[in-house]
């Protein structure tokens, strides 16, 4: 065998074990202006949702205390009237009250408490006397015992004439109608975010395939099946969504976590006192911090599919 021959028969062997060029070049470009301006449209949407997100927590959570401590808690009224003793109705109607199982507490006001309840509409220094002040008394329920308040009604009717109790059933509706406006407002919102988010991904990635409208006309002419092509974009567009999902719910669940220390601070000051009333210690608990989370996660994951739908969609229309 000639030495010809030998080198011949050797050089693809050479060939075999020398390394072949990669090139990783991704076909969505990672850092370009779009990809940032998209993080900053998700992360700002996500933020705008963890906040809609954490305030119905909150309105929910302080409804529940509310009807909690209402639930406990019935009055009963007596008006004066002409010819009614109401000292001697008020003693009547609360002896009958105590009498009842699963009563914790029974508070009776006097004529001066009851007119100071009204202080607060009708300010300070009015003579009351003249106005038929009701007599109040306050019954607080044991944990966990709810007294039959149709027997009550009916003792007080037959023993204490001019008594009459509330329940507080309307004012239970009422918050009960507000909680779930609250749920549904925030509901609406959120889906609305997601709309604009989705809206807003379709829109970059239309201009992303714009963008590489050649590398993918060499793709689809090599015979680069639409998935291969569809799949670089869904994982372009999942890191953005998770980039921008983690900034925006970082950054509100930082915001709730602030609130709570510093209704932390200012418990026990007159206005930390009416805040923490209404909305609670601007805790979202557990339960929020983790629907921020699955919030962040389905951004993601929102971004990634509308992606891909939108590619598939594409080259559709192009085959």
């Amino acid at each position: 065998m000639s030495e010809q021959q030998q080198e011949e028969m050797t050089a693809p062997t050479r060939m075999q074990g020398m390394a072949r060029p990669r090139y990783d070049t991704p076909l969505v470009p990672r850092n370009s202006i779009s990809g940032s301006a998209l993080i900053a449209v998700v992360a700002i949407m996500t933020f705008l949702a963890s906040l809609t997100t954490g305030a119905v927590v909150l309105v929910s959570q302080a409804a529940s205390e509310w009807q909690s401590d209402v639930a406990r808690e019935v009055t009963i009224q007596v008006l004066p009237a002409q010819g009614r003793d109401v000292d001697a109705t008020v003693a009547r109607a609360a002896t009958v009250v105590r009498g009842v199982t699963g009563i914790a507490d029974v508070r009776v006001y006097s004529k001066e408490e009851s007119a100071k309840l009204l202080e607060p509409w009708l300010g300070s220094g009015l003579k009351l006397d003249d106005l038929p002040v009701p007599r109040m008394i306050v019954v607080n329920f044991a944990s966990g015992a709810r007294p039959d308040m149709g027997q009550l009604r009916r003792t007080l009717a037959e023993q204490a004439p001019g008594a009459t109790l509330d329940d507080h059933r309307g004012w239970m509706d009422r918050m009960r109608a507000m909680a779930g406006t609250a749920v549904a407002v925030g509901i609406g919102v959120l889906m609305l975010m997601f709309a604009a988010t989705v809206l807003s991904v379709t829109f970059a990635t239309r201009g992303a395939m714009a963008t590489n409208k050649t590398v993918i006309e060499v793709l689809h002419f090599v015979g680069a099946k639409n998935g291969f092509i569809a799949g670089n974009f869904q994982r372009h567009f999942l890191l953005l969504g998770l980039q921008g999902g983690a900034i925006g719910g970082g950054g509100a669940i930082l915001l709730f976590l602030l609130l709570s220390l510093i209704s932390g601070w200012f418990s026990g000051t007159a206005g930390g006192d009416q805040t923490s009333a209404l909305f609670g210690s601007f805790s979202i608990g557990w339960a929020g911090y983790i629907g921020v989370l699955c919030q962040i996660v389905l951004t993601a994951i929102v971004t990634a599919y509308t992606s891909r739908h939108t590619v598939n969609r594409t080259l559709e229309m192009i085959d």
